[in-house]
């Protein structure tokens, strides 16, 4: 009998994201890579695995494969739209215009094919939960941390209502970290696309930010490092 497995639950108030894929192995890894990146993740094998799921939770966005055995994914999506509106990235093989368009004449609200990288579809669900309620599930474009506020839309940082200067390059791991609060962001997503792309880049822009940042960089409160994983940003 089909079943859904729900992973670790980093915080009760994080975005709820539901994967429907038969491949086993794909659901391993998302539901892994969503979880350490700030997500409660539930994945279900089928159409009918996914509907017993949603009857007793509330999911946030669902990233659902077409493919499947039996009730494929365009016909399960159907179905839905006639109740809900929750977000859906249609996550498939099939990479065809025809294939992409019935799934967006279907309601999907983005579409990605097989074989993907999973900080692509990370980017996209962000970006869709940012349209629709907020990043991961807040209803503000600003996060407050002790004395700062960083606004995601300007990527702008005050310190009591006065401007921080930062680097482009600062902005953009701001933006990142503030994107997901409290939540662990991985080394390898903060370099992007960092030309020196070392773990010592990236540590040598943490040391900087946080000089602007923090009362003791050597003891940090805000950017703490999640040692052997990343940093994350601590918010009010």
């Amino acid at each position: 009998m089909p079943n859904a497995a729900t992973a670790s639950i980093p915080a009760d108030t994080a975005a709820h994201i539901l994967i429907v894929d038969d491949d086993a192995r794909i659901g391993e890894l998302l539901k892994r890579y969503l979880g350490d990146n700030g997500f409660r993740v539930t994945v279900s094998k089928s159409a009918e695995d996914a509907r017993r799921a949603s009857s007793g939770l509330a999911f946030d966005l669902i990233v659902l494969d077409v493919m499947m055995p039996g009730e494929n994914g365009f016909d399960y999506l159907t179905d839905l739209r006639k109740t809900s509106a929750i977000p859906v990235i249609m996550l498939t093989a099939r990479g065809d215009a025809d294939d992409r368009i019935n799934g967006l004449e279907s309601g999907a609200n983005d579409y990605l094919a097989k074989p993907f990288e999973p900080r692509e579809l990370l980017l996209r669900i962000d970006n869709i939960l940012r349209t629709t309620q907020g990043s991961r599930g807040t209803s503000t474009d600003a996060v407050d941390f002790g004395r700062f506020r960083f606004t995601l839309a300007r990527r702008e940082l005050t310190k009591e209502g006065q401007i921080v200067r930062l680097t482009e390059r600062e902005r953009e791991i701001m933006a990142m970290l503030a994107a997901r609060p409290n939540a662990t962001v991985s080394r390898l997503d903060l370099l992007g696309d960092d030309p020196n792309k070392t773990d010592r880049a990236i540590d040598v822009q943490m040391t900087r930010l946080r000089r602007k940042i923090e009362e003791d960089p050597a003891s940090p409160s805000h950017l703490q490092t999640v040692r052997g994983v990343g940093y994350r940003l601590v918010s009010d």
